[in-house]
């Protein structure tokens, strides 16, 4: 690929990234102070983040806690930052739900919570139903992640396996009114989704979750589904939220909008398909390749030169390693299908930084990716049927590792055809 490629394809993700800076984001939204205490909550891979802007925006006096993955802290002053696992939780998660419980207790309709809420903070709040324990919920996790299920089917089940999540938090805090503050990864930017929706509650209930666990056919042990059968959280419609607010204050769309307006002030025009494409990750880039190799070819559905982009949040079933993440998975099945195009490239990375287990958020790929890889020993469509992405881009220095970015707002995938 060109060098200059890659280089202008990171410009639209760090464009994308700009468009949802935590004090840009955050400042339009913030309401005024109470004539009680301010308690700032939150939870999510860019959450610090969040309470770091928060700290700097916000005049009056304040106190909270927030959660967020391990390595993705941020210097506060006030608000203690617990760091936790994601995407299995552990007791460090544990640990910051009892100590955002005690944060929410005992407060008057007087008093403000402010909850700053970002994707991943589904599997940094666990808190499993009476009876069940720290490895029960890690043993929800594990299969959901390995089931190739869409976020919200897997949002359904997490709510009704919980004490935290479908507005249960939110619900502890009352009767003080709680303002949310969601930097929203879900497609349709639906805020109950977002980190399962810990001070939003949303409509899903326990139908909704076994009929994902069916659809997906998750096995789970009976225990586990008798408890999610028997779950009832709480209801949109209940008064107790009534004063209530939510904001979605950055989303795939509005940065999306930002990467395009880059691209064209670089005169690149830029197409964007869609902020919020699920699907498995494979399969989803085939069709983004068939449309990459019209374009290459004949000049349709859009004329070169052009960059493609897109959001939403794909889903990888995993039946091998799993390593290097849906983004990466993604750019190798796209660039098998683009060998030997030379007038395409193209990158996929998770917008928080990391996609998956290991270091990377995505991963460069064109039309002779896919040589360079045999040449180093690797066979592609191998890795790719045991769900090693990471080891195949890692063979030709093909991963894209930039590090935590402190927000969160999906998939980012730009396909540039000169």
């Amino acid at each position: 690929m060109s060098r200059d490629d890659p280089r202008f394809l990171t410009d639209l993700f760090d464009a994308a990234i700009s468009a949802a800076d935590p004090v840009r984001a955050l400042a339009p939204y913030l309401p005024n102070p109470p004539k009680g205490r301010t308690v700032v909550i939150g939870a999510g891979k860019g959450a610090a983040q969040l309470a770091q802007a928060f700290e700097t925006l916000w005049e009056a006096d304040f106190d909270g806690v927030i959660v967020t993955r391990y390595g993705f802290g941020a210097a506060t002053r006030k608000i203690r930052v617990i760091e936790a696992s994601h995407p299995v939780p552990d007791e460090a998660g544990v640990d910051a739900v009892r100590a955002m419980t005690e944060a929410v207790s005992g407060l008057t309709e007087e008093d403000l919570v402010i909850a700053l809420i970002t994707g991943g903070g589904s599997a940094l709040l666990p808190a499993p139903p009476e009876g069940f324990d720290l490895q029960d919920e890690q043993a929800l996790n594990t299969a959901l992640l390995a089931s190739g299920a869409p976020i919200s089917a897997m949002n359904a089940i997490r709510t009704c396996f919980s004490g935290t999540k479908g507005g249960q938090l939110a619900a502890l805090a009352h009767p003080a009114r709680v303002v949310s503050l969601v930097v929203s990864d879900v497609p349709g930017d639906d805020p109950s989704q977002v980190a399962s929706g810990p001070t939003v509650p949303g409509h899903a209930g326990s139908e909704a979750a076994l009929a994902a666990i069916r659809d997906w056919r998750i096995d789970l042990p009976d225990r586990l589904r008798d408890a999610i059968a028997a779950a009832r959280p709480p209801s949109p419609d209940d008064p107790a939220f009534g004063r209530d607010e939510v904001h979605v204050i950055a989303s795939a769309s509005r940065s999306l909008d930002a990467a395009a307006e880059h691209a064209r002030a670089q005169g690149v025009p830029a197409v964007i398909l869609s902020d919020a494409i699920e699907g498995e990750a494979r399969d989803v880039a085939r069709v983004h390749a068939a449309i990459a190799r019209e374009v290459a070819l004949r000049n349709r559905p859009f004329e070169a030169p052009v960059v493609i982009l897109s959001g939403g949040e794909t889903t990888v079933t995993v039946t091998g390693q799993g390593r290097g993440g849906r983004n990466a998975e993604f750019l190798l099945a796209f660039a098998l299908e683009i060998e030997g195009m030379g007038r395409i490239t193209a990158m996929a990375a998770d917008t928080d930084g990391i996609d998956g287990s290991e270091d990377n958020a995505g991963a460069f790929a064109d039309g002779d990716t896919v040589a360079r890889m045999r040449c180093a020993g690797v066979d592609p469509a191998d890795r790719l049927s045991d769900n090693d992405a990471y080891s195949a881009f890692h063979a030709v220095d093909g991963l894209f590792s930039p590090g935590p970015t402190g927000t969160n707002v999906n998939d980012f995938r730009a396909i540039l055809i000169r």
